[in-house]
């Protein structure tokens, strides 16, 4: 049986699978439910300092956006830090982390962007015996316009400023928490690490407004006829999340440093994505709000089960193992061909591989009258949207033609030619080399 024990830092937990900052870690309640659950860890939300009260609207808090199902898509929230007092949160995670010692707690917070502030709230985090804290620089609303959250994240300036004053007066593990409402990711991860924090965590939710109302023309969630902007995750963000991941694992300057990736993880597909990928563990929210804290069940027997199929006795065995495979554009090989080609037994005649293709792409599938759809090789650019859209999976494939085969689009022999972009004669460098 593949193990799923993960060192994070020097942080032991029986999973990689950690609950982020959000509602889910509020309280002493929802963790204890978490852990007995089977999550190997959580990050507690967000604690502020004991100044101005942060108080949360009393109307709804979330919107969503969904798909043809009616399976959640996307959150947006605009449900601010913790409105809880410091120390009755400060407790609790005394007594949690008493009472689970095999389990990771990680503790999430954001003060003023003042010394002091840290300086005042870090030992009484160290006191409660949790394995490090998280530095939100991230959430883009409520607490932005106070100076904080995102106000910090994008600037990386201040990022390494406040990284190094939590390295100062903490012993423990420093986290820090990025915004993905930036243009490069890169710079803000470089700016954690110079400021010698010991892992980044990606990414927070990104700004946005998920709908509009349309009788009372205001943005949803709405409070008394108004709405704003908010923080978006779920399996949406995914995508950018991956990507962002990528970018700083591959990035020189912070490449093999400690990842905690976080956005629109729901399967232990998803997990292992993140994980080969760079990430050193995942830390899930929707998922949880979507469909309660045993879905992490699922996501451990999943793992489990793909790692034994794979031969992974544990999970540092292929954590970042992908990384290489990520490049950029002009590094593709320009002599690799593919096809599509459509099985005709699994084909139910919909159709929408030649609409598409037709109307919006090559003119590369056929139809005849009796609806039989066929690849017509001399016009396919192997671009993949027929795959796409194809509501049957598995139904249209892409084929490798092989070296010595005939290409009927150009009607050459598919032979080496171009190692890659670098190489290839449209590209203006080559050109001017010439």
């Amino acid at each position: 049986m593949a193990d799923l024990t993960t060192e994070f830092l020097g942080i032991k937990s029986p999973n990689p699978f950690w609950l982020a900052s959000a509602p889910p870690t509020d309280k002493e309640y929802n963790v204890r439910r978490a852990f007995e659950a089977g999550w190997g860890g959580v990050v507690w939300k967000t604690l502020g300092s004991e100044g101005p009260p942060v108080v949360n609207v009393n109307g709804p808090r979330y919107g969503a956006i969904y798909g043809a199902d009616r399976r959640l898509l996307g959150l947006n929230n605009i449900e601010l830090i913790t409105d809880r007092p410091l120390q009755t949160n400060l407790d609790e995670i005394t007594r949690v982390k008493k009472d689970y010692p095999d389990r990771a707690i990680i503790v999430s917070i954001m003060v003023p962007c003042e010394e002091e502030a840290w300086k005042d709230i870090l030992p009484r985090v160290e006191a409660t015996g949790a394995d490090g804290i998280e530095l939100n620089f991230g959430c883009p609303h409520g607490m932005a316009e106070r100076g904080m959250g995102s106000a910090v994240g994008q600037v990386p300036e201040y990022i390494t400023m406040v990284t190094e004053w939590c390295k100062k007066y903490y012993s423990k593990p420093v986290i820090v928490k990025l915004t993905p409402n930036i243009t490069d990711i890169r710079k803000p991860a470089q700016a954690a690490f110079k400021g010698n924090a010991d892992a980044v965590s990606l990414i927070n939710t990104i700004n946005s407004i998920t709908s509009v109302d349309l009788d009372l023309l205001a943005p949803q969630p709405t409070i008394d006829g108004k709405g704003t902007h908010g923080g978006y995750c779920g399996p949406a963000v995914k995508p950018i999340a991956l990507n962002m991941v990528a970018e700083i694992a591959r990035d020189p300057e912070t490449h093999g440093k400690p990842i905690s990736a976080i956005g629109g993880i729901t399967t232990w597909r998803d997990a292992a994505e993140f994980m080969v990928m760079g990430a050193g563990n995942v830390q899930v929210c929707t998922a949880a709000m979507t469909y309660g804290f045993k879905i992490v069940q699922e996501m451990i027997s999943g793992l489990s089960q793909w790692m034994d199929e794979k031969g992974y006795a544990s999970t540092s065995e292929f954590i970042g193992q992908g990384v290489p495979n990520v490049t950029d554009w002009q590094y593709l090989n320009l002599n690799y061909i593919t096809k599509a080609r459509i099985d005709q037994d699994a084909c139910i005649k919909c159709g929408r591989c030649y609409a598409a293709c037709e109307d919006t792409s090559h003119q590369a599938i056929s139809m005849s009258a009796d609806r039989v759809f066929e690849v017509q090789d001399d016009e396919c650019v192997a671009c993949n949207l027929c795959v796409d859209v194809c509501p049957v999976e598995n139904c249209i494939t892409m084929i490798e033609l092989q070296p010595g085969e005939i290409d009927k689009r150009t009607q050459k022999v598919v032979e080496p030619e171009y190692a890659n972009w670098t190489t290839h004669p449209n590209n203006p460098a080559a050109q001017a080399a010439e």
